[in-house]
């Protein structure tokens, strides 16, 4: 492994992997520790905190700088409160969005069905929280005893693992996926360049097979695209009774407009 595969590698050890996106970079942890091993500023980790930022600038051998608040309060160790999502079931649609959000794969739930997170798991990124049409995810304090450098170490480990998982998982998902993605495009091949010179991580394979580009909509097209698609599924189930010549058209017409809003 060259130099700059080192370094980045042993700033991502010191992240605490919990892929929230609030350093801006919304694909996780190893990209801000690639840029950081660029030069960019090393104390952006929110739930890292002032010691990640102080652990960070005597790695990189750079002047300490304060910390990126956080809006919870300060834990004893320094870092800000833990956080956990939880998710008023009773309210859930089963609508999955929160699922494809979820970065490490804690949440689990079918579609129309009743979606639980758990909480062992859940690293209280945020990002299951934008997505959910029925604002049903609320966070809560993690009142667990704040876990020592040992254990940080071993969930870090553990979280890093969930991540490349999800990530292998989200590349295979990507040739067949359809309608807007919940979150931003991941930058697999950084990933799997990292995998393949670490044997602590999942490997990370880029499926060969020529996808289709991911389409992002607008809020606009997105409503367009839902409008569209119950207008599909009505034509449909009047042509399962009855066929009709004008209706067959109508759907024709509609399919096309579908694939052309989601690029394919």
């Amino acid at each position: 492994m060259n130099s700059q595969l080192a370094l980045i590698q042993n700033i991502d050890a010191l992240l605490p992997q919990t892929q929230c996106g609030l350093c801006g970079h919304r694909d996780g942890c190893l990209p801000y520790a690639k840029a950081v091993s660029e030069g960019e500023e090393a104390n952006k980790c929110v739930p890292g905190g002032q010691p990640v930022a102080d652990a960070l600038a005597s790695l990189l051998g750079r002047a300490k700088l304060n910390a990126e608040e956080s809006v919870w309060p300060i834990q004893s160790d320094g870092r800000p409160q833990r956080m956990k999502a939880i998710i008023r079931e009773d309210e859930c649609i089963g609508c999955t969005k929160c699922i494809s959000a979820c970065p490490v794969d804690a949440i689990i739930g079918s579609g129309k069905l009743m979606h639980s997170i758990l909480t062992d798991l859940c690293t209280g990124c945020e990002l299951c929280i934008p997505p959910c049409p029925v604002d049903c995810i609320d966070l809560i304090a993690d009142h667990h005893a704040v876990p020592d450098e040992t254990m940080q170490i071993a969930e870090q480990n553990d979280l890093r693992n969930r991540y490349y998982s999800h990530i292998q998982r989200e590349e295979k998902r990507g040739l067949n996926r359809k309608g807007p993605v919940v979150r931003a495009n991941i930058d697999t091949a950084l990933f799997a360049q990292f995998s393949a010179q670490n044997d602590s991580v999942p490997d990370i394979v880029i499926n060969q097979t020529e996808a289709k580009p991911t389409v992002h909509l607008d809020a606009k097209s997105t409503i367009e695209l839902a409008k569209i698609r119950t207008q599909i599924k009505k034509l449909e189930k009047q042509l399962s009774v009855r066929e009709d010549a004008k209706k067959r058209l109508q759907l024709d017409e509609l399919n096309q407009q579908l694939n052309v809003l989601q690029g394919a």
